[in-house]
């Protein structure tokens, strides 16, 4: 970044709608220089660090309970996982390994998480990058605490203030006080960063991967506008523009209170047609704030974290009590619930996974669900009886032929069994479908009907494998493109296929909640919406907006072209006029 002139506008990747308009808080953390001096016996460095490493657990769990109770338990996950890491052999092996050569405690802590952090981030992949600062985190919370360091954090933001950083650890955001953030910017990070995550949880406005040198000539005090919704940053704004950015707040604000207001209403396309507008969550909470913007049930219920938040697979006591929980939020709503969904890219720490070239065409979701039937079974009574009493789907992922579906059925039918002989109370007439989110499941609909109750898109997957385009991958990320035609021609074949056969189909991809596809969708014939619950009213008041007869018209434009660009220009139109 050059020298900074009135009015500067800079561009970063929008991960959080909303605008915020203030002074700017810069975060620069402490920087922990490591002393020069000899070090004790090796018994005396690693009882330095033992007791270190306890106080950073104790920690740990207070920002556990701080975040627990603020947002809930899944976003509070994090900091079980940071003190399973504090715990992690390989980790105090290898600091035994630099004391043993003659490196202090806090020698030895630098360079084993370096190592550690080095080797997950040199994997071509985002999840295991993210998990790379996880560990710098976790080794500097240690190092800080070893250096006698007080826990300062974002503490120092004592009046509401836009964070500028150069990233944001959980460590980091868990200290932040929600009443005193206005937005956050951060030069490094994507969509999937943990500050984006927590923005959006928390409803505040942030932009992400500003670039590199974002802190450079900028100082905290200074005032900014930004613009979650478009990425969009201005450095020293005069009146106007500051007076136009003051409008545009709250003619959003206005529109989002009318909106939500009226998502309390079941969703009907002008000529009355009853649409459902459901959510996609992961936890209790997520479940309640899913209800406030008017959901009408759960579309997607993903149950992973379950798998990844411990050192060991969940049990089916744990899971019965949070499949439970969302059940009561949710009440007579119907919920639909995925089972085990991860891979190579996401792998607990607890199960093996082969070395894999591309993890999102391995071993992954129901592969390893019939792989570990015993992993499977103890998952499918825990949603079994959960259900009891409750409208409840089990649904799952990464279906690609008809024998694989047969066989998870044939286990829920053995799980029945089992729980019927045993005398415990279940739910025995749960619909059983699949994620249509491979192009063989796609052009199979007709045949995997046999077998699955309904069907749900999974568009995020079914784009990528579509496309034959990796979108983790920020090279060829541009070909990401679900409103491709030949995605548009799988998600239509895919409805026409499965109401031919008298079956629901409904959608939990990202595209189900974009303002420029619900029309489509909606003209394809979608019977079920299932979104972030943060866009259900925008969505609710579009579809309010199109008789049938008008979405199927803008439908068989958009098919008419060759491109996603010509498509994203056509429904571009198509908005403004509505």
């Amino acid at each position: 970044m050059g020298a900074l002139m009135p009015e500067t506008n800079f561009k970063g990747i929008p991960a959080s709608d909303g605008i915020a308009i203030g002074s700017i808080f810069c975060y620069i953390p402490t920087k922990l220089e490591i002393p020069v001096c000899v070090a004790g016996s090796v018994d005396e460095e690693m009882a330095r660090f033992a007791a270190a490493r306890e106080r950073a657990r104790v920690e740990l769990q207070g920002l556990y309970d701080a975040i627990e109770k603020r947002v809930g338990k899944k976003e509070a996950s994090i900091f079980e996982a940071h003190q399973e890491m504090l715990f992690d052999p390989a980790l105090e092996e290898k600091i035994r390994e630099f004391v043993e050569i003659g490196q202090t405690a806090e020698q030895a802590l630098v360079m084993a998480t370096e190592e550690l952090a080095r080797l997950l981030a040199g994997m071509d992949d985002e999840l295991f990058a993210a998990r790379a600062l996880d560990v710098k985190d976790v080794g500097r919370r240690v190092l800080r605490i070893l250096l006698g360091f007080p826990d300062t954090a974002l503490s120092a933001v004592t009046e509401p203030s836009i964070i500028i950083a150069e990233d944001l650890t959980p460590s980091d955001t868990a200290s932040l006080d929600p009443a005193l953030t206005l937005g956050f910017i951060t030069a490094q990070g994507g969509l999937t960063s943990h500050s984006a995550i927590l923005a959006r949880t928390l409803g505040l406005p942030a932009i992400v991967g500003m670039g590199d040198g974002l802190l450079d000539n900028i100082s905290s005090g200074t005032f900014i506008v930004m613009d979650g919704r478009t990425g969009e940053m201005i450095l020293e704004p005069d009146q106007e523009t500051i007076a136009r950015y003051k409008q545009i707040k709250t003619q959003r604000d206005s529109l989002l209170q009318i909106l939500k207001a009226a998502a309390e209403k079941d969703a009907l396309t002008a000529n009355g047609r009853r649409v459902e507008v459901a959510a996609n969550v992961g936890e209790a909470s997520s479940a309640r704030d899913a209800l406030e913007h008017g959901a009408e049930g759960i579309g997607l219920l993903r149950t992973e974290f379950l798998y990844l938040e411990d050192t060991q697979p969940p049990s089916e006591e744990k899971q019965y009590r949070i499949y439970r929980e969302i059940f009561e939020v949710m009440g007579t709503r119907p919920v639909v619930v995925r089972t085990l969904d991860i891979g190579g890219d996401k792998p607990p720490s607890y199960m093996p996974f082969p070395d894999e070239m591309n993890p999102f065409l391995g071993w992954r979701a129901i592969r390893i669900s019939l792989d570990e039937p015993e992993l499977f079974k103890t998952q499918l009574r825990a949603i079994l009886r959960a259900a009891a009493g409750y409208q409840a789907r089990i649904m799952f992922p990464m279906v690609s032929d008809l024998d694989e579906l047969r066989r998870a059925r044939d286990i829920v039918e053995t799980v029945k069994r089992d729980l019927a002989l045993a005398s415990v109370e279940f739910a025995a007439d749960v619909p059983v479908g699949i994620m249509v989110e491979t192009p063989a499941a796609a052009v199979l609909v007709d045949v995997l009907a046999e077998a699955s109750d309904f069907f749900s898109l999974g568009t995020n997957d079914l784009t990528q494998y579509t496309m034959a385009v990796d979108r983790g991958n920020a090279k060829v990320s541009g070909l990401f493109q679900p409103l491709h035609p030949a995605v548009l021609r799988l998600i239509q074949q895919t409805i026409e296929a499965g109401h031919t056969k008298g079956k629901w189909v409904g959608m939990c991809g990202e595209l189900a909640g974009m303002t420029k596809a619900i029309p489509i969708l909606l003209g394809f014939g979608l019977d079920e919406f299932s979104m972030n619950p943060r866009a259900i009213p925008e969505a609710k008041n579009l579809i309010g907006k199109l008789t049938d007869e008008r979405a199927r018209e803008i439908a068989g434009q958009a098919m008419s072209f060759g491109t996603s660009a010509e498509i994203e220009n056509y429904m571009k139109g198509i908005l403004a006029a509505l």
